[in-house]
């Protein structure tokens, strides 16, 4: 039985009742012979939450079909529904309603089916997509650890690790418990903002402000004898948090390694968010505030342990994808080849290749989804000029380019099998690109695409 076909049966069962997207999954992952166990590793919803969709799923369709259906029974019982079904129709309606089915199931579920008109994977997976994969159990412990009055949480992973993906998801559930949101994208700020702390801060506060729609109006509490940073304190205490009424804000403060690379601004300004976060402690105006710190790397700016602000709070370390969270996703963009033991055999080399990188192995499934690569020739070019990867490879080996030291260093780490000590600058450079991957100082190749294309290409320099 096809996909289209499991779902006309399904549709003809429940007389075109639509089934949340949760259903379509655990449908689709029980007629491929998939465990609760399974699904829930895979998608990172809970076991028993997985199981009670499927056992609500099943009563459904027994009262609707008055048959006992079961997920033991499901391709016993609906293949002989397919067969009745066959039988009452002749073959121009089957055609028509195969389309109908079609239609209704790419909407439902649109990663199934017209895998090539989906969009190139190139920014944040947008929030309720099907291509999102949770990597349990750091969405939980983000929604848990949000609702926390006055709470720090710092999400750190090189680019392009899904960092805005898990952000989005986590904005999306703030927004449905009535919070107010306030995003800033340090990337956003010109360079000449970064001038001196004061003028930073200021810039920061306006932003805020304009954020919770209401009028800027730093001068009323800004006192140059006082020092910027208890003036900004003072500005988010007697004006900001107090219009914000009892709902509290989140502040999402995406890309902040921005402002390690300006220590005069850093050295003040994240000890200022640690002392925010203490402040919490003790005084419920600061509980208002719930705040988010997005990076790439480490912070490199020397601090006092006790200043540091990534010491307090609860850090997320977004790790690649495992092999099965690959799986998963592949399914998701509709090749059902993978569905099985022997389509996971498939993917270890493209596991292999890429580390489990999201951004990697999602280009690589969208390429594979719209049939015009194998996974063999996909492989085979990937550390080429003419492989799916040869522009974002070019971009990377550019920025190395633009600093000798950093080609330098890149030189050393693929030229050894074993980690390798690196300046601390040149370490959190390379971290940030995404290309090594760090333990301390010790760095070694993020994944063997790395390795491969950068030692032909460093070795012609």
């Amino acid at each position: 039985m096809t996909v289209e076909e499991l779902l006309e049966v399904v549709e003809k069962i429940l007389q075109n009742k639509p089934l949340e997207s949760i259903q379509w999954f655990v449908l689709y992952q029980s007629w491929l012979g998939k465990t609760y166990d399974e699904m829930a590793e895979g998608t990172g919803y809970g076991r028993n939450y997985i199981k009670q969709v499927g056992s609500q799923l099943w009563q459904d369709l027994s009262e609707a079909s008055g048959e006992r259906i079961t997920k033991k029974n499901l391709h016993l019982v609906l293949s002989k529904y397919l067969q009745g079904i066959t039988r009452q129709q002749n073959q121009p309606q089957q055609q028509e309603q195969q389309l109908n089915t079609k239609f209704s199931f790419t909407r439902l579920y649109p990663n199934l089916f017209s895998a090539n008109k989906m969009e190139f994977p190139s920014g944040p997976v947008p929030t309720g997509s099907t291509l999102y994969i949770n990597r349990p159990p750091l969405e939980e412990l983000i929604c848990s650890e949000l609702i926390q009055p006055g709470c720090l949480i710092r999400i750190k992973a090189p680019r392009k690790m899904g960092k805005s993906s898990l952000l989005n998801q986590m904005i999306a559930y703030a927004k449905e418990q009535g919070y107010q949101i306030v995003y800033l994208d340090f990337q956003e700020a010109d360079q000449e903002v970064f001038a001196s702390l004061d003028k930073f801060l200021r810039w920061f506060c306006i932003y805020v402000t304009r954020q919770l729609n209401l009028l800027p109006c730093l001068d009323d509490f800004w006192d140059t004898e006082m020092g910027s940073k208890v003036s900004c304190k003072i500005y988010f205490e007697a004006y900001l948090l107090q219009y914000i009424a009892e709902s509290p804000v989140v502040l999402a403060l995406n890309e902040v390694q921005r402002v390690f690379e300006h220590p005069n601004i850093a050295q003040d300004f994240l000890p200022m968010l640690r002392f925010w976060h203490e402040q919490a402690k003790q005084d419920q105006t600061w509980q208002k505030l719930r705040m988010v710190v997005v990076h790439t790397t480490e912070i490199y700016v020397p601090l006092k342990l006790n200043q540091s602000p990534f010491n307090v709070g609860i850090t997320i370390t977004l790790p690649p994808f495992t092999l099965n969270q690959v799986q998963n996703l592949a399914l998701r963009y509709g090749l059902e080849w993978a569905a099985d033991s022997q389509g996971a055999k498939r993917l270890e080399p493209l596991q292999t290749m890429v580390g489990g990188h999201p951004y990697l192995v999602s280009l690589a499934l969208y390429h594979l989804s719209g049939q015009n690569m194998t996974l063999e020739r996909l492989l085979e070019t990937a550390s080429t000029p003419v492989g799916i990867y040869g522009q974002y490879l070019r971009e990377l080996l550019n920025l190395l380019q633009k600093e000798p030291e950093l080609m330098s260093a890149m030189q050393q780490v693929i030229a050894s099998d074993d980690k390798v000590e690196l300046d601390a600058i040149a370490a959190y450079k390379l971290e940030s690109m995404g290309v090594v991957q760090l333990n301390g100082n010790q760095a070694s190749v993020m994944c063997e695409l790395y390795r491969l294309y950068f030692s032909q290409q460093l070795g012609k320099h």
